[in-house]
Protein backbone atom coordinates (compact mmCIF):
# COMPACT_ATOMS: atom_id res chain seq x y z
CA UNK A 1 0.00 0.00 0.00
CA UNK A 2 1.72 3.36 -1.06
CA UNK A 3 0.65 5.68 1.79
CA UNK A 4 2.94 8.90 0.84
CA UNK A 5 4.81 10.49 -2.14
CA UNK A 6 6.01 13.78 -0.23
CA UNK A 7 8.00 14.61 -3.51
CA UNK A 8 8.16 13.13 -6.68
CA UNK A 9 11.62 11.97 -5.72
CA UNK A 10 10.65 9.93 -2.46
CA UNK A 11 8.52 7.28 -2.28
CA UNK A 12 7.32 5.65 1.15
CA UNK A 13 5.33 2.14 1.49
CA UNK A 14 4.20 0.69 5.10
CA UNK A 15 3.35 -3.18 5.19
CA UNK A 16 2.96 -5.02 8.43
CA UNK A 17 4.87 -2.33 10.85
CA UNK A 18 7.96 -1.67 8.05
CA UNK A 19 8.47 0.96 6.23
CA UNK A 20 9.85 1.24 2.57
CA UNK A 21 11.28 4.50 1.96
CA UNK A 22 12.64 4.69 -1.99
CA UNK A 23 14.60 7.30 -3.30
CA UNK A 24 13.05 7.40 -6.71
CA UNK A 25 15.64 9.43 -9.71
CA UNK A 26 16.69 5.87 -11.03
CA UNK A 27 17.34 7.91 -14.49
CA UNK A 28 19.63 10.14 -12.92
CA UNK A 29 21.19 7.06 -9.69
CA UNK A 30 19.24 8.66 -7.57
CA UNK A 31 21.36 11.94 -7.38
CA UNK A 32 19.96 14.09 -4.80
CA UNK A 33 18.69 17.35 -6.12
CA UNK A 34 16.65 19.80 -3.58
CA UNK A 35 13.34 18.09 -3.93
CA UNK A 36 15.33 14.50 -2.84
CA UNK A 37 16.34 16.69 0.05
CA UNK A 38 13.06 18.14 0.92
CA UNK A 39 11.59 14.88 0.11
CA UNK A 40 13.66 12.74 2.51
CA UNK A 41 13.51 15.11 5.32
CA UNK A 42 9.31 15.31 4.66
CA UNK A 43 9.35 10.87 4.67
CA UNK A 44 11.24 10.97 8.11
CA UNK A 45 9.53 13.52 9.88
CA UNK A 46 6.02 11.85 8.56
CA UNK A 47 7.39 8.28 9.62
CA UNK A 48 8.54 10.50 13.15
CA UNK A 49 4.84 11.11 13.52
CA UNK A 50 3.54 7.05 12.79
CA UNK A 51 3.72 5.15 15.98
CA UNK A 52 2.59 1.53 14.29
CA UNK A 53 5.84 1.82 12.49
CA UNK A 54 8.62 -0.48 14.27
CA UNK A 55 11.42 -0.45 11.40
CA UNK A 56 12.50 1.44 8.26
CA UNK A 57 14.34 0.06 4.93
CA UNK A 58 15.84 2.48 3.01
CA UNK A 59 16.68 2.32 -0.18
CA UNK A 60 17.46 3.32 -3.91
CA UNK A 61 15.23 2.38 -7.07
CA UNK A 62 17.21 1.08 -10.74
CA UNK A 63 20.65 0.79 -11.13
CA UNK A 64 22.18 2.27 -7.36
CA UNK A 65 21.35 3.48 -4.24
CA UNK A 66 22.46 6.79 -4.80
CA UNK A 67 25.28 9.07 -6.95
CA UNK A 68 25.75 11.34 -4.23
CA UNK A 69 24.76 15.38 -4.92
CA UNK A 70 23.36 16.32 -8.31
CA UNK A 71 25.84 19.06 -9.80
CA UNK A 72 22.59 21.35 -10.09
CA UNK A 73 22.91 21.89 -6.21
CA UNK A 74 26.67 22.20 -6.15
CA UNK A 75 26.57 24.81 -8.70
CA UNK A 76 23.58 26.83 -7.09
CA UNK A 77 24.39 26.30 -3.93
CA UNK A 78 25.09 30.16 -3.15
CA UNK A 79 21.56 31.06 -5.00
CA UNK A 80 19.84 28.26 -3.25
CA UNK A 81 21.06 28.03 0.56
CA UNK A 82 22.05 31.98 1.20
CA UNK A 83 23.54 30.93 4.85
CA UNK A 84 23.91 26.72 5.39
CA UNK A 85 24.90 27.83 8.74
CA UNK A 86 21.84 28.81 9.75
CA UNK A 87 19.74 25.52 11.65
CA UNK A 88 17.28 25.40 10.18
CA UNK A 89 15.86 21.99 10.93
CA UNK A 90 16.79 21.29 14.83
CA UNK A 91 20.78 21.43 14.97
CA UNK A 92 20.92 20.69 11.60
CA UNK A 93 20.72 22.36 7.95
CA UNK A 94 18.54 20.90 5.27
CA UNK A 95 21.11 18.94 3.65
CA UNK A 96 22.24 17.92 7.29
CA UNK A 97 18.39 16.33 7.97
CA UNK A 98 18.86 14.43 4.92
CA UNK A 99 20.92 11.97 6.95
CA UNK A 100 20.52 12.70 11.04
CA UNK A 101 16.46 12.26 10.79
CA UNK A 102 17.47 8.40 9.93
CA UNK A 103 18.90 8.53 13.13
CA UNK A 104 16.92 10.60 14.90
CA UNK A 105 13.70 8.40 14.65
CA UNK A 106 12.59 6.34 17.74
CA UNK A 107 12.52 3.00 15.11
CA UNK A 108 15.63 1.23 13.60
CA UNK A 109 16.65 2.08 10.27
CA UNK A 110 17.99 0.18 7.87
CA UNK A 111 20.42 0.94 4.66
CA UNK A 112 20.06 -1.64 1.82
CA UNK A 113 22.97 -0.29 -0.87
CA UNK A 114 23.79 -1.53 -4.39
CA UNK A 115 25.49 -0.17 -7.07
CA UNK A 116 27.18 3.12 -5.99
CA UNK A 117 27.08 4.91 -2.77
CA UNK A 118 29.24 8.22 -3.37
CA UNK A 119 29.61 11.40 -1.40
CA UNK A 120 26.29 12.06 0.31
CA UNK A 121 24.52 9.07 -0.59
CA UNK A 122 27.53 7.42 0.99
CA UNK A 123 26.50 9.75 4.40
CA UNK A 124 22.97 8.70 3.42
CA UNK A 125 23.80 5.30 4.17
CA UNK A 126 25.54 6.41 7.46
CA UNK A 127 22.71 7.83 8.78
CA UNK A 128 20.85 4.36 9.01
CA UNK A 129 21.23 2.00 12.37
CA UNK A 130 22.49 -1.37 10.14
CA UNK A 131 23.43 -0.95 6.70
CA UNK A 132 23.54 -4.27 4.58
CA UNK A 133 25.89 -3.57 1.35
CA UNK A 134 26.24 -5.21 -2.12
CA UNK A 135 30.16 -6.63 -1.86
CA UNK A 136 30.03 -5.01 -5.81
CA UNK A 137 28.94 -1.87 -4.41
CA UNK A 138 31.19 0.92 -4.98
CA UNK A 139 31.34 4.04 -2.30
CA UNK A 140 33.50 7.28 -1.97
CA UNK A 141 33.71 9.97 0.56
CA UNK A 142 33.75 11.81 -2.86
CA UNK A 143 33.30 15.69 -1.71
CA UNK A 144 37.12 15.99 -2.13
CA UNK A 145 36.17 16.03 -6.18
CA UNK A 146 34.45 19.33 -5.97
CA UNK A 147 36.75 20.70 -3.43
CA UNK A 148 34.58 20.05 -0.84
CA UNK A 149 34.31 18.50 2.68
CA UNK A 150 31.20 15.99 4.02
CA UNK A 151 28.83 18.23 5.64
CA UNK A 152 25.84 15.74 5.73
CA UNK A 153 27.04 14.68 9.25
CA UNK A 154 29.83 12.56 7.75
CA UNK A 155 32.10 13.78 9.93
CA UNK A 156 30.54 12.48 12.57
CA UNK A 157 29.12 9.06 12.07
CA UNK A 158 32.49 8.02 10.04
CA UNK A 159 34.51 7.97 12.84
CA UNK A 160 31.74 5.99 14.94
CA UNK A 161 32.20 2.94 12.69
CA UNK A 162 36.06 2.89 11.35
CA UNK A 163 39.38 4.02 12.84
CA UNK A 164 40.38 8.03 12.41
CA UNK A 165 43.12 7.67 10.15
CA UNK A 166 40.78 5.22 7.65
CA UNK A 167 38.36 7.84 7.71
CA UNK A 168 40.94 10.43 6.87
CA UNK A 169 42.74 8.48 4.25
CA UNK A 170 39.00 8.07 2.48
CA UNK A 171 37.88 11.74 3.10
CA UNK A 172 41.54 13.00 1.74
CA UNK A 173 41.38 10.91 -1.29
CA UNK A 174 37.81 10.44 -1.98
CA UNK A 175 38.76 7.06 -3.52
CA UNK A 176 36.56 4.67 -4.18
CA UNK A 177 36.14 1.58 -2.45
CA UNK A 178 34.20 -1.96 -2.79
CA UNK A 179 31.33 -3.25 -0.12
CA UNK A 180 33.99 -5.89 0.64
CA UNK A 181 36.22 -3.60 1.81
CA UNK A 182 33.47 -1.45 3.27
CA UNK A 183 32.62 -4.53 5.58
CA UNK A 184 36.54 -4.63 6.71
CA UNK A 185 36.96 -1.16 7.54
CA UNK A 186 33.16 -0.98 9.67
CA UNK A 187 30.64 0.22 7.10
CA UNK A 188 28.83 -2.70 6.51
CA UNK A 189 26.87 -4.32 8.86
CA UNK A 190 26.43 -7.44 6.74
CA UNK A 191 27.46 -7.76 3.39
CA UNK A 192 24.11 -9.08 0.96
CA UNK A 193 24.06 -10.05 -3.04
CA UNK A 194 20.55 -8.76 -2.94
CA UNK A 195 20.53 -6.24 -0.15
CA UNK A 196 16.90 -5.05 -0.27
CA UNK A 197 15.81 -8.75 0.51
CA UNK A 198 18.11 -8.88 3.33
CA UNK A 199 17.40 -5.33 4.84
CA UNK A 200 13.47 -6.77 4.50
CA UNK A 201 14.34 -9.80 6.52
CA UNK A 202 16.12 -8.00 9.01
CA UNK A 203 13.65 -5.48 9.42
CA UNK A 204 11.11 -8.33 9.92
CA UNK A 205 13.34 -10.05 12.20
CA UNK A 206 13.17 -6.99 14.40
CA UNK A 207 9.29 -5.78 13.74
CA UNK A 208 8.42 -8.82 15.43
CA UNK A 209 10.44 -7.55 19.13
CA UNK A 210 8.89 -5.35 21.36
CA UNK A 211 7.99 -2.32 20.36
CA UNK A 212 8.91 -0.42 23.22
CA UNK A 213 12.14 -2.03 24.96
CA UNK A 214 13.67 -1.55 20.68
CA UNK A 215 12.45 2.46 21.09
CA UNK A 216 14.42 2.25 24.42
CA UNK A 217 17.24 0.52 23.28
CA UNK A 218 17.63 2.80 20.45
CA UNK A 219 17.74 6.06 22.40
CA UNK A 220 20.46 4.65 25.25
CA UNK A 221 22.59 3.77 22.04
CA UNK A 222 22.04 7.48 20.67
CA UNK A 223 22.63 8.75 24.27
CA UNK A 224 25.64 7.26 25.13
CA UNK A 225 28.37 9.09 23.30
CA UNK A 226 27.15 12.33 25.29
CA UNK A 227 26.47 10.63 28.64
CA UNK A 228 29.16 10.23 31.19
CA UNK A 229 29.36 6.66 32.79
CA UNK A 230 26.95 8.11 35.55
CA UNK A 231 24.71 9.59 33.24
CA UNK A 232 24.15 6.35 31.19
CA UNK A 233 24.07 4.19 33.91
CA UNK A 234 21.00 6.43 35.51
CA UNK A 235 19.33 6.14 31.77
CA UNK A 236 19.30 2.41 31.53
CA UNK A 237 17.84 2.10 34.70
CA UNK A 238 15.58 4.34 34.07
CA UNK A 239 14.10 2.99 30.72
CA UNK A 240 14.62 -0.68 32.14
CA UNK A 241 12.09 0.40 35.18
CA UNK A 242 9.69 1.83 32.61
CA UNK A 243 9.34 -1.44 30.14
CA UNK A 244 9.50 -3.55 33.57
CA UNK A 245 6.13 -1.77 34.28
CA UNK A 246 4.86 -2.36 30.33
CA UNK A 247 2.45 -4.36 28.64
CA UNK A 248 4.59 -5.28 25.88
CA UNK A 249 7.28 -6.68 28.78
CA UNK A 250 4.39 -8.82 30.10
CA UNK A 251 3.71 -9.88 26.28
CA UNK A 252 7.28 -10.62 25.62
CA UNK A 253 7.78 -13.01 28.85
CA UNK A 254 4.02 -14.59 28.34
CA UNK A 255 4.71 -15.70 24.81
CA UNK A 256 8.39 -16.48 25.83
CA UNK A 257 6.72 -19.14 28.11
CA UNK A 258 4.53 -20.61 26.44
CA UNK A 259 6.97 -20.89 23.19
CA UNK A 260 4.91 -18.97 20.94
CA UNK A 261 5.83 -15.62 19.03
CA UNK A 262 4.47 -12.29 21.03
CA UNK A 263 1.47 -10.34 19.51
CA UNK A 264 2.28 -6.79 20.67
CA UNK A 265 -0.57 -5.80 17.90
CA UNK A 266 -3.42 -6.19 19.86
CA UNK A 267 -2.02 -4.72 22.86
Amino acid sequence: MQIDQVAPRVITTIENHIAHVRMARPEKMNAIDMAMFAGLVAAGEELAQNSDIRAIVLSGDGRSFCAGIDVSVLGGIGGTVQDITARTHADCNIFQRAVMIWRDLKVPVIAAVHGVAYGGGFQIALGADIRIIHPAAKLSVMEIKWGICPDMGGTYLMGKLAREDVVRELTYTGRIFLGEEANILGFATHLSEDPLVAAMALANEIASKSPSAIAACKALINGSDANSRSEQLLQEAQQQQALLKGAHHKEAVLAGMANQPANFSRL
